[in-house]
């Protein structure tokens, strides 16, 4: 029987125990072999449905395959824009749901989206993991593909440039860093977090500030490392501000588990940054063939407007960095205009569901987030408090369970669905909550992953390590370049104490002398990197200011 004769007779008899739909146009199916093969061997049973159908046929067979009972996750393959007929035969349509909330902000009446596959009773929230593989040709879709699968098989060793990460994370500085391993696992640990300038106005703006602190202090736990690329030239996370765009791009080619950008968005680019000596860019769709992602591609997270516009003529911002070699594995974008108030409930939701629930899947960890927006009762005291000041700020005659709905049609997944998230195993540990400055710090813990531990004393990420220098008005020059970077750098490096200790019998034990001028809020956060495992922990230390006599000891 002919190759595609037997696809499409497969499409057509519903596998009972399939619980991932391919939907795919016949043209992208043999970029798509690996892939399937991938996922058969572990253990995924995927039923192929013909992505030339219409939307309606299309919904019709994955509604079938769900009745089926065991269906959890859909796979669209190929680009959205059907507008094109000589794209056609490589497309898989996207749906238009009528918006209610965002065309009073300036949104176009309808929202491409990819969520109505995934509702299976028609009430706007999903039961099953959704993404879409966006590419034109079997050769982009063979990029994504390879990414995907590096990902998952071997991590950053796979990919080009295999930069060391060193002892002291994100900057190396110290001359210790050349006794690190030959390779560390530091970026599994790393979010980047790219902040624009609101813009809504006072109130909106300081709800997306909110958002940014929460996300930064409370949905990650302190086992992660995190930093700030912040457009406020006041602000000690502002990197040079001509050089804003290369280090935000910098920071996605370092490598890291996630890279967030908060802010406005366009289709093919970032907002524009404004600085009083001129504008500057952030990212445009032009730089993604020059990403060069090192140890492995971050998954990406636009809390923006328009960047995952998929289905535009021409490709959206988000597609291109998922086709781009050296560009992220997996990117969640909005199709339209996106509020304030629906991104901050879906941030949170997917830092609960990644960091807390701990998805096994990045279309689960986006699934779950999206249920929890519309159906978790908003009653416990931070949700209230965050309903109560969007109230403030949602147009007249909007409703913010609306909104929140629409959020679920507006943001969508360019990416597989099946992605693996590895979660790192607990590290328990033994710290005094309490330390004073120029004392000695013990630390004892237990790890179920033998290796190496890199055992650090940092500040809570809400504080720094050091006065910052105070910005009355704003300079342009070489030497305040120089100064925006090294106060970038040292915000970004709460590290006050590291060093390096064997796991051995899943036991090890550490000292960290405490810098004299050390206080406040803190935490010991432990990595510990094995054979292609690793653990992670963090305990909260409340550091005292160092005695008199500890002081003028010589």
């Amino acid at each position: 029987m002919h190759l595609v004769s037997l696809l499409l007779l497969l499409a057509t008899a519903p596998d009972p125990a399939a619980d991932t739909a391919l939907v795919c146009p016949r043209a992208l199916r043999p970029a798509m072999q690996e892939w399937i093969d991938y996922r058969q061997r572990q253990g995924r049973r995927i039923a192929l449905v013909d992505g030339e159908l219409t939307p309606e046929g299309i919904r019709g067979q994955i509604r079938r395959l769900a009745r089926l009972g065991s269906l959890r996750a859909v796979v669209l393959v190929g680009d959205a824009d059907v507008a094109d007929t000589s794209m056609r035969a490589r497309s898989v349509p996207t749906h238009y749901a009528k918006s209610k909330v965002n065309v009073r902000w300036g949104s176009e009446p309808e929202i491409a989206t990819d969520n109505w596959y995934a509702d299976l009773d028609d009430d706007h929230v999903p039961e099953l993991a959704i993404g879409r593989l966006s590419a034109d040709s079997p050769e982009e879709l063979a990029v994504v593909v390879r990414k995907i699968l590096a990902y998952e098989r071997a991590g950053a060793d796979e990919f080009a440039g295999q930069r060391r990460d060193s002892l002291r994370s994100p900057h190396p500085t110290s001359a210790t860093n050349a006794s690190a391993a030959a390779h560390d696992d530091l970026w599994r640990r790393r979010i980047n977090l790219v902040a624009g300038l609101g813009g809504f106005g006072a109130l909106a703006d300081a709800a997306l500030e909110a958002a940014a602190k929460s996300i930064l202090t409370e949905g990650i736990p302190p086992a992660y490392a995190t930093t700030m690329t912040h457009a406020a030239w006041r602000s000690p996370y502002c990197p040079p501000p001509r050089r804003f765009s290369e280090t935000s791009v910098d920071r996605l080619n370092e490598g890291c588990l996630f890279w967030v950008y908060l802010g406005h968005g366009h289709p093919w680019a970032l907002d524009r940054v404004h600085f009083p000596d001129g504008e500057h860019e952030i990212f445009t769709i032009d730089q993604a063939p020059r990403l060069k992602a090192q140890h492995c591609p971050p998954i990406a997270l636009f809390l923006a407007c328009y960047t995952g516009a998929f289905d535009a003529r021409r490709d959206c911002l988000a597609e291109a960095l998922l086709r781009a070699a050296g560009g992220p594995v997996a990117i969640i974008s909005g199709s339209r205009v996106t509020m304030p108030y629906g991104m901050s409930v879906l941030g949170i939701g997917l830092l609960d569901e990644c960091f807390v629930k701990r998805r096994e899947t990045l279309g689960d960890v986006l699934l779950y987030a999206k249920r929890s927006m519309a159906l978790d009762p908003r009653t416990d005291e931070r949700k209230k408090s965050l309903d109560a000041l969007a109230a403030l700020l949602t147009p007249a005659g909007a409703d913010l369970a609306d909104e929140r709905i629409e959020h679920l049609h507006l943001f969508n997944l360019l990416g597989d669905p099946l992605l693996r998230l590895t979660h790192p195993a607990e590290v328990k540990l033994d710290v005094n909550p309490a330390a004073s400055g120029g004392q000695l710090l013990a630390i004892s813990g237990e790890s179920p992953v033998a290796g190496q531990a890199l055992v650090e004393l940092v500040v809570r990420r809400d504080r720094l390590a050091f006065r910052p220098p105070s910005r009355a008005a704003y300079q342009s020059s070489a030497e305040s370049d120089q100064e925006y970077l090294a106060t970038y750098q040292r915000a970004n490096d709460g590290q006050l104490a590291a060093v390096r200790v064997p796991v051995r019998g899943g036991r090890f034990q550490a000292a960290l002398n405490v810098p004299d001028d050390a206080r406040g809020a803190c935490h010991v956060r432990v990595f510990v990197q094995g054979d292609g495992q690793y653990a992670a922990g963090a305990a909260d230390v409340q550091v005292s200011a160092a005695k008199r006599s500890e002081r003028s000891a010589p």
